[in-house]
């Protein structure tokens, strides 16, 4: 199996945690970690549910329930998004060393690709050695951001309801 197969696979198992994440009142977003083309850390995006949460967005969720013991390993795993990462998640997933990131849908409104450019030096020598693809299922995470936009105008923004 090609990796184009492999990576759209992957990423359906990142779009059935996205719909979760609607389905319990969070934004459509969902991720997964891979090692050795396995996944071996999964999470969706919290930020409304259980409570606001600014910082529970799904790679982050992602990355914390990565086993620590697995860390040293980070550049050898990839990490799959429905949404292209924001610019808090592009700095976690750099900071992690992650070596190669998927994302399914671009952000044309709070993605990190307008910042690619103007990273600080140490963050832009890691990005150089990370593997960005995507998007590589505009269709299907796009109607996802579609539904992600359209929630966050019917709530106001991020915070939802207005609530701090």
């Amino acid at each position: 199996m090609n990796s184009t197969m492999q990576d759209k696979i992957i990423m359906e198992r990142a779009i059935e945690l996205a719909l979760i994440s609607e389905q319990e009142g969070n934004l459509p977003v969902g991720a997964v970690i891979t090692f050795g083309g396995e996944i071996i850390a999964e999470g969706r995006s919290k930020i409304w549910v259980p409570r606001p949460d600014a910082t529970r967005h799904a790679e982050m969720e992602t990355l914390r329930s990565l086993d620590p013991d697995l860390w040293p390993l980070t550049t050898e795993m990839s990490l799959y998004t429905t949404l292209e990462p924001c610019l808090m998640c592009l700095g976690s997933i750099l900071h992690h060393t992650v070596g190669r990131v998927v994302f399914g849908a671009s952000d044309v409104l709070n993605g990190s690709s307008s910042v690619l450019t103007h990273l600080p030096p140490n963050l832009q020598e890691i990005f150089n050695h990370t593997q960005w693809m995507g998007p590589i299922m505009p269709d299907k995470c796009g109607q996802l951001y579609q539904r992600l936009m359209a929630i966050l105008e019917k709530e106001g923004g991020w915070n939802k309801n207005n609530e701090g």
